[in-house]
């Protein structure tokens, strides 16, 4: 089953959830994927440079009409489309400052927290209306979402041993060693 309470993580973790969030479900659910795996950190750097177009969100599934940004060769996707989505960018921010208190709140170390989960669903459609020619009315829509994450402390990294023994070489190496040496 999807959802926030499927397979809870083991690692000690926090919720963070918003619903009928008044932004584009489509540029906030590209914002999440940038965000998914970040640490929490660097995560919040990441989409303050978003606002303050420093940086860009990369658009790999809703891309139609999206223009072409040289910022997006950073990133491997297709066509180098991206944009800057301010509002879905803020509000992904707030949930991660939320996420942050909460884990304060838990007693969690905040420096180690990692978006362990993020999942972006549509919510209900809002209606309006907007006025056509001849005496028209059309839909005039817009699209909320619901966002929810999950950020889980990570074990602290361990520094690789340094084997004193030397590394191994292939054959071919080694032979252009030996030819080497037999030359001088």
């Amino acid at each position: 089953s999807s959802g926030i309470n499927a397979e809870w993580p083991l690692r000690p973790g926090v919720k963070a959830r918003g619903f009928h969030l008044r932004t584009h479900f489509k540029t906030s659910r590209e914002v999440a994927q940038a965000i998914k795996g970040m640490h929490l950190r660097k995560a919040q750097k990441y989409l303050k440079d978003v606002v303050g177009k420093k940086q860009i969100i990369p658009m790999r599934r809703f891309m139609g009409g999206v223009g072409r940004h040289a910022q997006t060769k950073a990133f491997n996707t297709s066509g180098s489309l991206g944009a800057w989505p301010k509002k879905s960018a803020t509000i992904v921010l707030d949930l991660l400052k939320n996420a942050e208190s909460n884990a304060e709140v838990k007693g969690l170390e905040v420096d180690s927290l990692v978006v362990e989960y993020i999942q972006v669903n549509r919510a209900p459609q809002m209606r309006r209306r907007t006025y056509r020619a001849h005496g028209r009315i059309n839909p005039f829509m817009c699209s909320p979402c619901h966002i929810e994450m999950i950020l889980t402390e990570t074990e602290s990294v361990v520094a690789k041993e340094d084997d004193d023994a030397p590394k191994k070489k292939s054959k071919k190496k080694e032979a252009r060693a030996r030819a080497r040496l037999g030359a001088e």
